[in-house]
């Protein structure tokens, strides 16, 4: 690791956590240098749910370059780009009954919420973000500034302007409908709380702490911005492309965004690409009023448009629903078999883990977990949330073996809370 701490920037983070150097990877193992394989829990923060490697998607990418296509395009029109338009066309959005226009912002996620949230002032000729407690959504200014994470705002350097935060579902309990609370403030003239340009929301708050909202609290927000004008965004980052189930966290709720912004697993293999989806009367950008340079990974439009083969019959979500089951019923037997660690599960889906009353517990959940062999992280604005983020692609035997470890890691949580000896794999 010398060569890292000599000539890194210190706001490196995750090989802080995972203190090995990584040589070989396939679907959900990950090797490092000494030849350790380990279960890959992790999966590029989201970027990776095809896998390490995926095969399939491998061959077209070799094929692809030996026939000298195009790799770095701006925004020509090229062959990979109109093959993956189309393929998405016919596979996602037809079949969902879906009509948006795609644009291309940049390369990740962060473009792809900065696009949609320039896009929805343009519309509405308003400039506030109404958004949500613990979300998350990239950290260039626009979306830091909707972002609720206190370490990652002061991060800016100046004061982060035009969002307005209203509690998430679930913030002061099930018991108390946070949509009516906003509903409320955006109607009462006295609240101090203007109408705004969009409503920006997660589905699932991934680094938020795996809270979900429930199918009825976005009904509510959505008919809210319905009524008032005010454009729905969804932040499908992380959570889209099958993370929840369905290739689109929302598809279940039955709501129908206004934007919808994709970016991680759309790429198919880890490679950087985003996609904002605007309903057509929204499509309002003049020619080249939004631009980037990296917009046109064409190898990323290879990748995806074979990635899109898994959607083409029901057969994978009805594998990830078995996963996600296998994923809730592990997770749920671990906190009631110990329930001195005080865990919870949260999550939805194949993005669950376990919450804990005191986060310095999921903090040490995940460093023992990495020691035997299972990569982990921990989400939430205190790190009290020990997250289970598989490739949508690991094999059942794969995935029972990973939560089997992460049970023994609990165990001796359990059993030894203050020993932090034992509790690192370290006896």
């Amino acid at each position: 690791m010398q060569v890292f701490d000599e000539m890194e920037s210190e706001v490196r983070s995750y090989c802080r956590h995972f203190t090995e150097v990584f040589v070989k990877a396939s679907n959900a193992t990950m090797e490092d240098s000494g030849e350790k394989t380990y279960i890959d829990f992790f999966a590029g923060a989201g970027a990776l749910n095809y896998g390490h490697n995926n095969p399939r998607i491998r061959r077209r990418l070799v094929d692809y370059l030996l026939e000298d296509g195009i790799t770095h395009g701006l925004d020509m029109a090229t062959k990979a780009k109109a093959s993956f338009l189309r393929r998405f066309r016919d596979v996602v959005l037809k079949p969902r009954g879906m009509s948006y226009k795609v644009m291309f912002p940049g390369p990740t996620g962060t473009n792809a919420v900065e696009s949609a949230l320039k896009l929805a002032r343009k519309a509405t000729g308003r400039t506030g973000i109404l958004c949500f407690t613990n979300a998350f959504h990239g950290m260039s200014l626009g979306s830091l500034a909707a972002t609720g994470n206190a370490f990652k705002r002061g991060g800016a350097g100046l004061p982060l302007a035009h969002t307005t935060f209203m509690p998430y579902d679930g913030y002061f309990g099930e018991e108390i409908d946070t949509a009516a609370y906003a509903e409320k403030l955006l109607d009462d003239p006295g609240s101090g709380v203007d109408r705004p340009a969009a409503v920006l929301l997660e589905t699932v708050q991934g680094e938020g702490g795996l809270n979900a909202a429930r199918a009825g609290w976005l009904q509510r927000i959505e008919a809210l911005c319905r009524s008032r004008g005010i454009l729905l965004i969804v932040d499908d980052v992380q959570m889209g492309c099958g993370r929840t189930g369905t290739f689109f966290s929302f598809e279940k709720a039955g709501i129908e965004p206004d934007i919808v912004c994709l970016s991680k697993s759309i790429g198919g293999y880890g490679l950087p690409m985003a996609l904002t989806l605007v309903k057509p009367e929204y499509d309002l950008f003049r020619p080249g009023e939004h631009n980037g340079t990296f917009r046109g990974n064409n190898l990323a439009f290879v990748a995806a448009e074979e990635a899109l083969a898994y959607w083409e019959d029901g057969e994978f979500e009805r594998e990830i629903a078995a996963k996600a089951r296998l994923m809730q019923q592990s997770l749920q037997r671990m906190c009631e078999a110990y329930p001195a660690c005080g865990g919870t599960v949260r999550g939805r889906g194949m993005i669950q883990g376990i919450a804990f009353a005191e986060p310095e517990l999921a903090v040490r959940l995940c460093r023992a977990a990495f020691e035997r062999g299972v990569i982990m992280e921990t989400s939430g604005p205190r790190d009290e949330v020990a997250k289970l983020m598989p490739p949508l692609t690991i094999e059942r035997p794969l995935l029972e073996e990973g939560l089997r470890r992460v049970e023994q890691c609990l165990k001796l949580l359990a059993e030894h809370p203050s020993d932090a000896t034992i509790l690192a794999g370290r006896t």
